[in-house]
């Protein structure tokens, strides 16, 4: 793994949160195997999730009406981006591997984090029909999806209240990761850490520092509805 570029977008507000002693972890443990790290703290960037005309930097294709999707993909080729997308374009384009780091937020991720997708992951850069999913444009890069609940596991399996956590991964995972290329290792779930014990939150802890000492051993996910809905 050395020599490897690690990127890694997170959302949380606090820095001394459990999401934020997962992502220390991660870029500690990652540094150690002589990765190359870069973290993208939405939040302290403070991060417009919102997708405007003020993305795209001089004249628009067509002034009459503003259509996001073909703008960016126009201003993409012309070199004409806002530098904040610029930016983060880069940091993808170097990255082996992308882990996104976050609360479950009402079944998905926060809107800071959906913000950077809409933004960051658009035509002509990370996709581009018919070259999408196998094909996408971010292929033989890695992400991995790693997330705290605010329910217990039992609450995330089939059959319970919230269906099984796989379902949720699918537009995360699937619908944006694969759809651009990229290929998903296992999701990296610590279940409730709010409603568990200091040493369960210790012992989630490790198991995440423990897991990443193999991170480069583990065979992707099978990238097919099954492993979500089977």
């Amino acid at each position: 793994p050395a020599g490897r570029k690690v990127l890694i977008i997170y959302a949380h507000q606090e820095p001394k949160s459990f999401n934020g002693s997962l992502k220390s972890i991660a870029v500690e443990e990652l540094r150690k195997q002589g990765c190359s790290v870069t973290v993208s703290d939405l939040y302290a960037m403070q991060f417009e999730p919102r997708a405007t005309r003020s993305d795209i930097v001089g004249c628009l294709h067509n002034s009459e009406e503003f259509n996001y999707g073909v703008e960016m993909w126009k201003a993409y080729k012309r070199g004409c981006l806002s530098s904040d997308l610029i930016e983060e374009q880069k940091k993808v384009q170097e990255a082996d591997l992308l882990i996104f780091q976050f609360p479950l937020y009402w079944f998905s991720m926060p809107a800071i984090m959906k913000g950077w997708m809409d933004r960051v992951l658009i035509q002509g850069f990370a996709h581009e029909f018919p070259n999408c999913y196998d094909s996408g444009l971010l292929k033989n890069k890695l992400a991995l999806f790693s997330f705290t609940t605010g329910g217990s596991k039992e609450m995330y399996a089939k059959g319970s209240i919230n269906g099984d956590i796989r379902y949720l991964l699918w537009p995360m995972q699937h619908g944006i990761m694969h759809f651009c290329g990229v290929e998903l290792l296992a999701p990296h779930i610590c279940f409730a850490p709010e409603y568990v014990s200091e040493e369960e939150k210790k012992e989630m802890l490790i198991a995440w520092a423990q897991r990443l000492k193999t991170l480069w051993k583990e065979e992707p996910i099978n990238c097919s509805p099954e492993w979500y809905f089977k």
